[in-house]
C-alpha cells in the first residue's frame, strides 16, 4: 500500500484556540455525494466537534458543500456521520470527554489511497492569556530566527 496522504480540508483554528492533549485517526461513512463533494475540496471543519451517543461516536457541526453532479437527491451538507474507531477507542475518548472541558474537534480530513480519513484530536480550550502568550512566543521565535539569519549572512 502506498503512504501517498492528500489534505482534503483543515481546521487551521485548533492549534490556536486548544491545546492539543492526543490525536486519532477515524474512518467516516459518507454517501456518494459526500465523496466527491470533500474530494473536491468542499468540506469547512471549523465548526465541527465529535459527540458520543449510543456506543458511537459522530461529527457534528461539519459543512460538506453541495456537490453539482449529484442527481435527483443531493445529501444533507450538515448532517451527523458516523466515525469509524475501535469500540476502545470510542469509550476511552467518551470517558475523556466526560471529563469536565475536554473536547474532540476534526484537525484535518485526508485522503489516505482512496480513504478519506478524518484527523481528530482530544482538546482543552486555553484562555485568552494563553493565546496572547502563544502569539508573543511565536513573535519572539520568529525575530530571534530572523536576527540569527542576519547574523550568519554577515
Amino acid at each position: 500500500m502506498s503512504s501517498d496522504r492528500r489534505i482534503l480540508a483543515r481546521n487551521r483554528q485548533v492549534r490556536h484556540v486548544y491545546h492539543v492533549i492526543e490525536t486519532e485517526t477515524a474512518g467516516l461513512e459518507l454517501s456518494g455525494s459526500e465523496v466527491k463533494a470533500a474530494r473536491a475540496g468542499r468540506v469547512n471543519l471549523k465548526e465541527g466537534y465529535v459527540g458520543f451517543e449510543a456506543g458511537q461516536a459522530f461529527l457534528i457541526g461539519c459543512n460538506f458543500g453541495a456537490y453539482e453532479n449529484a442527481g435527483y437527491s443531493p445529501h444533507d451538507p450538515i448532517r451527523k456521520r458516523r466515525l469509524l474507531l475501535h469500540k476502545r477507542q470510542i469509550l476511552r475518548l467518551a470517558a475523556k470527554v466526560a471529563e469536565k472541558g475536554l473536547t474532540v474537534v476534526p484537525t484535518a480530513m485526508v485522503l489516505e489511497g482512496n480513504w478519506i480519513k478524518l484527523e481528530i484530536a482530544l482538546v482543552r480550550g486555553k484562555n485568552v492569556h494563553d493565546k496572547r502568550e502563544t502569539l508573543r512566543r511565536r513573535t519572539l521565535d520568529r525575530e530571534a530566527e530572523q536576527a540569527l539569519k542576519e547574523h550568519q549572512s554577515r
